[in-house]
């Protein structure tokens, strides 16, 4: 979803099903959330990058995989995030969070397409000229507006189409360049190059009472964003109680040792002071090619980062908007955001995603500068997004109380002390990143402080408020009988006798399905 997000195969267990080894869950849950986009901002910290890349593995990303893998095994109805969360606090909060997972992604389109424009001026040859054109607001718009748009047209032409597109351009687009970068950028500082970046070992430790030094810090979590959806796997595979931890573990260890080394290569070539949001990495390609004399591979890795984008974004604009879907249908959204097209695929959805996206691209022109716009919305994405994570995460805790017994062929090991330790980390991570969030980075330039936080404010406010608008206003015709037959209902709208809450004598009254309320 980082929220770079990649598409994940989907899949269904069975018995008779071809379980999946070690490896293959490794190497799934590594194509899940690896990529390069964001890299650049984190080369402004130099060594000590590597200290806050360790630091959110260990806060959020094995806690999210981990909690997501025992809340999928434990309730692997339709609804993923819905369902998990509903469970725990009702359907008011579960809608809540699989809207927030929807918005954050339609949020994050901007940002991740501006990379697309940036990589797209940097097909030509002379540099100079390219980072010129990648910094021009009107043409990011232009190019924004028209990948989205024609990723939106490929998605509601259906699956087969879209699937193709998502596999290769993983492949070619995320997993090649980012073995490239990582390569050149090591071989060239073992050549004893002058670097920009002080490796000693005593950089590796921040300076954690300069407040600044951890502010923009808390992007680093969103990179390690959408393992979640990577837990449907675990009941494809063999003995998951010890082999899905052990294919965390090694997955977990790839993803930050791309991460590192990605990051150090850009910060290798390019001073501290000339870093760029969203052209630093092209940058970084364009300057290493030229010092080992293929400049021509720059224009190569250009197209092929171009079509990692795009294969990025046509899994995600259909993604979480289909999961939308389902739970819409089941009566949570009004018919005019259910109707769907020949294909099956949600029209009315994506029409409205596109006209978000649209609005809020439109920052890249309002704004002072491309890259003011770009952290904006990139904080916006980062602060929705961990709303969700932390329900999910008290939701965990929640459940491994209240619903013990509850059958799930994954847990985390410790009983209660141990999902405290695993989910209290991330929900710990997570409150610390969300309230990071909202203070300006003083390493990039944003305009106005007051503006940025009014902004980041705002939006929250607007995007939380939305989901709770529609439930309040929910119809019984919202429905749709066929799909509302095939939603399983949560477990205590199917036993009552299982809610504390008073009102569940009678089903239609309960505070947790009608009202919201924590029980």
């Amino acid at each position: 979803m980082t929220n770079d997000h990649q598409a994940i195969p989907a899949t269904t267990g069975s018995s008779s099903a071809i379980k999946m080894g070690v490896f293959t869950l490794a190497m799934i849950n590594v194509s899940a959330i690896v990529s390069l986009r964001g890299l650049s901002a984190e080369s402004t910290y130099g060594l000590s990058s590597a200290f806050y890349y360790i630091f959110a593995a260990i806060f959020f990303l094995v806690p999210v995989s981990l909690v997501a893998a025992e809340l999928t095994t434990g309730w692997p109805q339709k609804g993923g995030v819905f369902r998990w969360v509903g469970e725990a606090f009702g359907a008011r909060m579960g809608f809540l969070a699989i809207w927030l997972q929807w918005i954050e992604s339609t949020i994050w389109f901007p940002t991740v397409l501006t990379f697309a424009a940036v990589s797209i001026a940097f097909i030509g040859t002379n540099q100079r000229w390219d980072e010129a054109v990648s910094a021009n607001s009107v043409y990011v718009l232009a190019m924004v507006l028209i990948v989205y748009w024609l990723a939106t047209l490929l998605n509601l032409r259906g699956m087969r189409t879209s699937g193709s597109i998502t596999k290769w351009g993983t492949l070619l687009g995320t997993v090649l360049p980012a073995a490239v970068l990582v390569l050149l950028g090591m071989i060239y500082w073992a050549m004893d190059n002058r670097i920009d970046i002080d490796m000693s070992p005593g950089k590796f430790f921040p300076d954690l009472t300069n407040f600044d030094n951890i502010v923009l810090a808390a992007s680093i979590f969103l990179f390690y964003a959408g393992m979640e959806m990577s837990a449907v796997h675990v009941k494809d595979v063999r003995n998951p109680g010890e082999n899905y931890p052990l294919a965390i573990g090694i997955a977990s260890v790839i993803t930050v040792l791309i991460f590192i080394f990605g990051t150090l290569a850009i910060g290798f070539i390019i001073p501290k002071s000339q870093i760029n949001l969203v052209q630093s990495l092209l940058v970084a390609y364009d300057r290493l090619f030229e010092f080992f004399g293929v400049k021509w591979l720059g224009s190569v890795i250009a197209v092929c980062l171009t079509f990692g984008v795009l294969a990025q974004v046509v899994a995600w604009v259909g993604g979480p908007s289909k999961g939308l879907l389902e739970v819409g249908r089941a009566g949570y959204l009004p018919r005019l955001m259910q109707r769907t097209n020949r294909n099956g695929v949600q029209m009315s959805i994506l029409i409205i995603q596109g006209i978000i996206v649209t609005l809020l691209s439109a920052f890249f022109v309002i704004l002072p500068s491309v890259q003011t716009a770009y952290q904006i919305i990139s904080q916006l994405t980062i602060i929705l997004y961990l709303i969700m994570y932390m329900l999910m995460f008290a939701a965990a805790i929640y459940l491994r109380h209240k619903e013990p017994n509850t059958p799930r062929s994954f847990r985390i090991p410790g009983g209660k002390f141990g999902m405290w330790v695993v989910a209290g980390l991330g929900l710990l991570g997570s409150l610390l990143a969300f309230c990071f969030s909202f203070i300006p980075p003083s390493q990039i330039p944003v305009g106005s402080p007051a503006m940025y936080v009014g902004v980041l404010l705002i939006g929250a406010v607007i995007f939380v408020g939305i989901p709770l608008i529609i439930y309040a206003c929910r119809r019984p015709s919202w429905a749709d009988p066929e799909a509302k037959a095939e939603f399983e209902p949560f477990g205590w709208e199917s036993h009552p006798e299982t809610c504390t809450c008073a009102a569940c004598q009678d089903k239609r009254n309960c505070n947790r399905g009608n009202q919201g309320n924590r029980i």
